[in-house]
């Protein structure tokens, strides 16, 4: 991106209001411009082919797909494509999860009425984004001696698993709509219990509202 380049966004987020919200944010910048929208997973992969967008603020929470998951296709699809992660989740809960999986930033959607713009500058210019709480954060973690929440340890796969047994989703469901066998999903179940020392589906479920893991 040059400094006069007008930088394409697609939005993708599943509430109507935050996806008018962020473009009337977006409306007031002369470099900015929205060149789509979906409000779901599948239609975010789908349609932001047709977009030639520079950035994609993606949201981590959608009723098809994990964000994460579609984060990681579209990364495939595209590796130049800067995806920046909104969430109502606090940064500590997801955005280092979202780093690693290829995201250019995270921001939180409390914060990105005053932070979006900036943030969508700097990812559009190839740098990452990341707000100064989350940097401390990351730094606070550079030599520490602790391997963080049980959660942390779980692969993007389980740590879904876990979100959709927590937001009420059998392991029927949730291997229908991952594309999965029941057993591939149950034996996900068995390892993140086995690795977050947890016995039951309510024990996780409690453990990720009590972390924040879920609306």
């Amino acid at each position: 991106m040059t400094d006069k380049a007008t930088i394409r966004v697609f939005i993708a987020d599943d509430h109507a209001i935050v996806r008018e919200g962020l473009k009337q944010i977006l409306a007031e910048q002369r470099d900015i411009v929205v060149a789509g929208e979906a409000e779901n997973g599948l239609d975010a992969i789908k349609l932001f082919r047709k977009s030639r967008c520079h950035v994609m603020l993606l949201d981590i929470s959608m009723p098809d797909r994990n964000g994460i998951e579609v984060l990681k296709q579209i990364k495939q699809e595209r590796p130049e494509l800067a995806v920046l992660m909104l969430s109502m989740h606090r940064e500590d809960q997801y955005a280092i999860r979202a780093l690693k999986a290829g995201a250019a930033g995270y921001l939180t959607k409390q914060s990105a009425p005053r932070e979006l713009v900036t943030a969508i500058r700097q990812v559009a210019d190839g740098q990452k984004y990341v707000s100064a709480t989350l940097a401390q954060a990351l730094a606070s973690q550079v030599g520490a001696d602790h391997d963080g929440p049980p959660h942390a340890g779980l692969s993007d796969r389980e740590f879904q698993t876990l979100t959709m047994i927590a937001s009420g989703k059998t392991v029927s469901e949730i291997a229908r709509e991952l594309s999965l066998s029941v057993k591939t999903v149950s034996e996900y179940r068995a390892r993140l219990l086995a690795k977050m020392n947890l016995k039951t589906s309510a024990e996780l479920t409690h453990y990720a509202i009590r972390n924040q893991l879920v609306e």
